[in-house]
């Protein structure tokens, strides 16, 4: 065995060792990109409890407590001015919230956006890096119904393995990344 077989072969080695890390690899990325976008929503809806509005709610809690305990005849003027007190209460808490809520959306909107951004920029690199080779390969008996639809002709499958293009594999783990957040 002459040296540039043996080059040859630890080239195609290593050419196998990328190709077996390429896909966990795109899996990998797409899940964080997944994830962030999930946790942003998420803590775009569940933003608006902040201290000053647990404050208000417990003094609107207590004011009408107040109001319920006076239930005699003497002591409605007392009951109504505690009502209109906590009716006052509620419209300021509805002001505080519309204006948190406000700007709550528009602060994750905006990393929503950038977010969006950078994960269109990383699937582009991605696809020009892996375009000319396959993600993966994978036993055609294991694709069986959708081998077709995760190769390319291009590249041609050997006898037992399907080549998994790039495309496909970001759109599967795309799809599945959305279902593993929306479960967790």
């Amino acid at each position: 065995m002459g040296e540039g077989e043996m080059i040859n072969m630890r080239e195609g080695e290593i050419l196998e060792q990328t190709r077996s890390l390429a896909a966990p690899f795109v899996f990998f990325i797409v899940f964080v990109f997944q994830f962030a976008t999930k946790r942003l929503q998420d803590l775009k809806r569940g933003a608006s409890k902040t201290d000053k509005e647990m404050q208000l709610r417990g003094e609107i809690k207590q004011l009408l407590k107040e109001a319920a305990s006076y239930s005699q005849p003497s002591t409605f003027a007392q009951a109504a001015k505690l009502r209109r007190m906590a009716a006052a209460k509620e419209k300021e808490l509805a002001n505080y919230q519309a204006h948190l809520t406000q700007e709550v959306k528009q602060s994750y909107d905006l990393y929503l956006k950038v977010l969006f951004v950078a994960k269109v920029f990383i699937h582009i690199v991605l696809v020009f890096w892996f375009w000319s080779s396959p993600v993966a390969s994978v036993s055609q008996h294991l694709l069986q119904p959708f081998g077709r639809l995760l190769s390319l002709k291009i590249w041609g499958s050997s006898s037992n393995y399907v080549q998994v293009g790039i495309i496909p594999w970001l759109v599967l783990c795309s799809r599945v990344c959305k279902f593993a957040c929306r479960i967790a």
